[in-house]
């Protein structure tokens, strides 16, 4: 894998938050700890407040969990097809949608937590056996331009996002 990070050309600005999150330049050493960090965070919720929402509409422990899961499927499925060349459009996600209709607060945070871990296991066994020249592979997800790697970034900074909203907005501390 190149070292080098994701250029803003590499993906949609609705993607540079994500990214700006991630400053070292391995990233698959950081989507590696991720899992553990997920664990050791989710150790620390106790089972009383797995559907806790900080505010009214806002999701809930679970939820905010599962959809860290749907974005790892998601992103990890752009990254995979995007390394193979793939050539047509990738549809993009209602994040909302997908959490509503996902059952989330009816599946305990342990779970939730081993899905992402084993969903974010295959994704790095595909990044990791990725040809040097497919990450900079560029394809088109949700109607933008992006490449694989940045794709690595937004998966490893979309995780570090939601990690950094259950400790300030749910108290969760680990």
């Amino acid at each position: 894998m190149s070292a080098r990070r994701p250029a803003p050309g590499e993906y949609a600005p609705f993607y540079a938050g994500y990214v700006s999150l991630v400053p070292e330049t391995d990233v698959l050493a950081v989507l590696a700890a991720q899992p553990a960090e997920l664990r050791r965070l989710a150790a620390a919720i106790p089972a009383e407040r797995e559907t806790h929402r900080y505010a009214p509409g806002k999701w809930s422990i679970r939820e905010l969990l599962g959809h860290v899961g749907d974005g790892e499927r998601v992103f990890g499925y752009r990254a995979f097809c995007i390394g193979r060349g793939e050539q047509a459009s990738l549809p993009g996600f209602d994040e909302n949608e997908y959490v509503a209709t996902s059952g989330y607060d009816a599946r305990p945070v342990a779970d939730l937590v081993e899905d992402f871990a084993r969903l974010r296991a295959s994704n790095l066994s595909v990044l990791t056996h990725l040809a040097p020249e497919r990450w900079s592979g560029v394809g088109v997800a949700a109607g933008k331009s992006v490449s694989v790697r940045a794709l690595a970034y937004v998966m490893a900074g979309h995780a570090r996002h939601h990690l950094g909203i259950l400790r300030a907005r749910y108290g969760i501390v680990a």
